[in-house]
């Protein structure tokens, strides 16, 4: 049995000063954490003992559907340029050399390496489907780490991925992993939700995450009361009510007016006595796309194309959706490249005058014109005339101007109709904790695996990824259930259930009355630590408070009558319970245990 008085457990009357979320806070103060550099944490015994907890449940669960992998943290630079993501990812891949000039780079994920792997063994259709998992440390250069645990540069990752021969067989290994995950996330005792997400840097076509929601957290996840609609703030849509168009001026085609000194969207609504909901806006970038012959691609040379985006005047966009739809990212024209393309300056932009690309890959000399969903079939609008000072009325997209795409680019906002029931959104910061990929082909086809299918043709196998951050488990859960006075975590992921805490250890009764206790629990299986510490009864109390132990048995002046107190800390429930029962009461108490 674990004695408090022989472990180091360094708790803290307050925060250190950078601390903000209650989980940053908490974990310092109760002595699971200490700061190394930024983003850069040592674990001490108690966080270690709630790590190894977490991961326990994590491969319990993954042992049922994959086979555990140990792979390198030092990645070549060579398989992040066969996929890739040597040069998409930028700052945050950790890059070093080796005493020979070698690129090298630190785990980021493992897409790379367990694709080098299946493309090296795997033959044939008879040898899949493959669900393969690691539990190890991962690697972010974070420009900005901060809120303890949340936001780090080395953290510790369950990262899988799986290899089917076709869609219908990676659909089911993606159904195996939301299912495993749901098992992992109740069984860690998390209130959580599962929401439509952007596969990102990753990726791929279809994506989940994993998100508890929290004031601590910084991504944003839209959701329905009324039905069981969510989607981060990537993925999420909504139903627009109707808007009345303008009347037609004139003889229906584009109208000049002069708007003299009018550059913003309201300015000009002002001006014109019209809702901004009957403007275009028009935003003006530039991305860097890879040339699309083979020897470019692998030099990694670029060229810079306009990229158009015509979004209604009140609505804002998305980037997350617009990187998405463009496979890379943008930046705003600078003032020079506003006038090459629009013959303007900034303020009066719109779509007319310009030969837009009609496809994005045939006409790749050609600017780009992108036009939001919430646009297709509206009339008479009022967009820029390219000409300073100027303004066009009677504008209808598909009429007066064609797009490249149609494409849904813009960010919902709380209020607006659920796309599925009608009802009100809601938008909550939420910690995401989990996160699964449909891959698709991108990583087997660029790095080259292939397998002989039934009919002895070659094809590509197709590829599924998997994560889930264990520190982030833990800080989520330190999240949802915190007061003043400390945390309390779920027994399965607790560094013990119980404390058992004599009120004073000079007295022998009380302390044999403990140590008799605390062996019956932990014979029965339970995760027991004995408080035998020589302080006052409020010191161990607040201590027990701070710690994240659920239950708390105080041994004290009752032991003459055959009684113990047992504390709930989540609810600070005090229950008398028989020294005789104690046992018995805990296996009711824990029977959902793990």
């Amino acid at each position: 049995m674990h004695r408090w008085s022989e472990l180091f457990i360094p708790t803290l009357r307050e925060a250190p000063a950078d601390a903000e979320v209650a989980s940053h806070k908490f974990l310092v103060r109760a002595g699971y954490i200490r700061q190394l550099a930024a983003g850069i944490y040592s674990y001490l015994f108690l966080g270690n003992r709630s790590f190894n907890k977490i991961m326990a449940i994590v491969r319990q669960e993954m042992d049922k559907i994959g086979q555990e992998f140990y792979l390198p943290l030092l990645h070549p630079r060579e398989i992040w340029e066969a996929s890739g993501r040597w040069s998409l990812i930028g700052d945050n891949l950790f890059r070093l050399k080796d005493r020979k000039g070698a690129d090298l780079a630190l785990g980021f994920t493992a897409e790379e390496v367990m694709t080098s792997i299946a493309l090296k063994e795997l033959r044939s259709y008879k040898q899949l489907p493959q669900i393969w998992y690691q539990i190890a440390p991962k690697f972010r250069d974070e420009p900005r780490p901060k809120s303890g645990l949340l936001r780090v540069r080395q953290f510790m990752m369950k990262d899988s991925y799986s290899f089917d021969i076709d869609a219908a067989g990676l659909d089911v290994s993606y159904k195996k992993h939301y299912d495993t995950y749901c098992r992992i996330f109740d069984r860690c005792g998390l209130k959580y939700m599962v929401v439509e997400a952007d596969s990102g840097a990753m990726g791929g076509k279809e994506s989940h995450e994993f998100m508890v929601r929290t004031p601590a957290g910084e991504d944003q996840i839209v959701s329905c009361d009324g039905c069981n609609y969510a989607a981060n703030m990537e993925k999420a849509t909504s139903k627009l009510e109707a808007v009345e168009d303008l009347k037609v001026e004139g003889d229906g085609n584009p109208l000049e007016v002069h708007t003299p000194g009018q550059k913003t969207i309201e300015d000009v609504a002002r001006f014109l006595g019209v809702s901004p909901k009957n403007k275009i806006k028009t935003l003006a970038l530039m991305a860097e796309e890879p040339l699309s012959d083979v020897k470019d691609k692998k030099t990694g040379k670029t060229r810079s194309r306009a990229i158009v985006v015509l979004m209604r005047g009140d609505h804002q966009l998305n980037e997350a959706k617009l990187n998405g739809t463009l496979a890379q990212a943008s930046r705003p024209m600078d003032e020079a490249e506003i006038k090459a393309l629009f013959k303007s300056p900034a303020g009066y932009l719109g779509p007319i005058g310009i030969d837009w690309a009609k496809d994005l890959e045939k006409d790749a000399t050609l600017p780009v014109l992108l036009v939001d969903k919430a646009l297709e079939g509206r009339t008479n609008l009022i967009a820029g005339a390219n000409k300073e000072d100027y303004h066009l009325k009677n504008l209808t997209p598909g009429k007066d101007f064609h797009a490249t795409a149609y494409v849904d680019l813009r960010a919902v906002t709380a209020g607006e109709a659920c796309p599925n029931c009608g009802n009100a959104l809601r938008i909550d910061t939420a910690v995401e904790v989990g996160h699964i990929f449909k891959l698709g082909y991108r990583y087997s086809e660029s790095m080259g695996a292939r397998v002989l299918d039934k009919n002895g043709k070659e094809v590509t196998p197709i590829m599924g990824s998997y994560g889930i951050g264990i520190e982030r488990i833990l800080t989520a859960a330190v999240e949802q259930s915190n007061d003043e006075n400390g945390f309390w975590l779920p027994a399965s992921i607790a560094p013990f259930e119980i404390v058992v805490t004599p009120t004073n250890v000079k007295d022998q009764t009380l302390l044999s009355t403990a140590q008799e206790i605390g062996a019956r629990l932990e014979s029965a299986g339970f995760d027991v630590i004995l408080d035998d510490r020589d302080e006052r009864p409020g010191v161990k109390f607040k201590d027990a408070d701070l710690v994240g132990i659920p239950f708390r048995i105080t041994v004290g002046k009752k032991v003459t009558e055959g009684t113990v107190e047992v504390v709930l800390r989540s609810t600070r429930e005090v229950r008398d319970v028989t020294i005789a029962a104690v046992v018995e009461y805990f296996q009711g108490a824990l029977q959902a245990k793990a």
